[in-house]
């Protein structure tokens, strides 16, 4: 397949735990004229679909980092359960303005809605977390963040581990992706005790910034005053204070 026309050009990295949404993803990148790699947890007769055990994403990357052709500037890490809009406009931020993008995320139910609309003015000045969703980095960007080390938040690591070497990153909100996520308070609350611990997994493999590192040991102090933001508020704090409590402990699985 022949990329369409665009400033750079790409190469697509899909994880895949199991063939859900993988046939949408393949017609939607195959609708962009791009080229890509699915690292599929199933078997799959595709010529861009490849096998790999399901261990996680950040192995997947890893699996995939090696069908990377030469001629690629640009990797995109991008999930299977996503849509993709204003893609080019992401590009455009490579041009002397960032080295890795990291895009928005848009779901239009659930918690994660009111958590966006908290996060996102913060992200737009402060790279407190990333968002794995629709991720581009440079070619060589890329290669100096590999290997992944074992991590369930891979996103942040990438783009900590980015930030440590003294590359420039950007949030970009108007290419975005569509997605879906919780449900319920209940699902909330596991998600971010996940996504939590995540964060504080990749700060044991990389160094980003000083206040990054002293918004995280915050975090216990500033945790417990999501309450205030109602219901979804408290399923946070939970799950953040539980995060908390394993990374004390040093239980840092590579699935959660």
């Amino acid at each position: 397949m022949r990329a369409k026309s665009f400033t750079f050009n790409p190469f697509f990295i899909v994880p895949a735990r199991d063939r859900r949404g993988v046939m949408e993803k393949i017609a939607e990148l195959e609708a962009m004229r791009v080229p890509f790699v699915v690292v599929c947890g199933e078997r799959l007769k595709h010529p861009n679909v490849v096998y790999r055990e399901a261990g996680g994403k950040w192995d997947a990357i890893n699996f995939g980092s090696g069908f990377v052709p030469e001629d690629a500037d640009v990797v995109v890490l991008n999930d299977v359960d996503t849509r993709i809009h204003n893609f080019e406009h992401a590009l455009s931020h490579l041009n002397g303005k960032a080295d890795i993008i990291y895009c928005k995320v848009n779901v239009t139910k659930g918690p994660q809605v009111k958590f966006y609309r908290i996060a996102d003015p913060i992200r737009k000045k402060f790279h407190i977390f990333a968002s794995g969703e629709l991720m581009i980095l440079r070619q060589e960007v890329f290669q100096k963040v590999l290997p992944i080390p074992p991590c369930i938040a891979e996103d942040s690591y990438i783009l900590f581990k980015a930030l440590e070497l003294g590359y420039r990153a950007h949030f970009c909100t108007r290419a975005y992706t569509t997605t879906q996520r919780t449900e319920s308070t209940e699902e909330e609350e596991t998600y971010k005790a996940r996504t939590t611990l995540g964060i504080y997994q990749a700060m044991r493999y990389a160094r980003p910034t000083p206040w990054i590192r002293t918004f995280y040991w915050l975090l216990p102090l500033l945790a417990p005053l999501l309450v205030l933001a109602g219901e979804e508020g408290r399923a946070w704090a939970k799950g953040m204070m539980k995060a908390l409590g394993m990374a004390s402990k040093g239980h840092y699985p590579t699935k959660f």
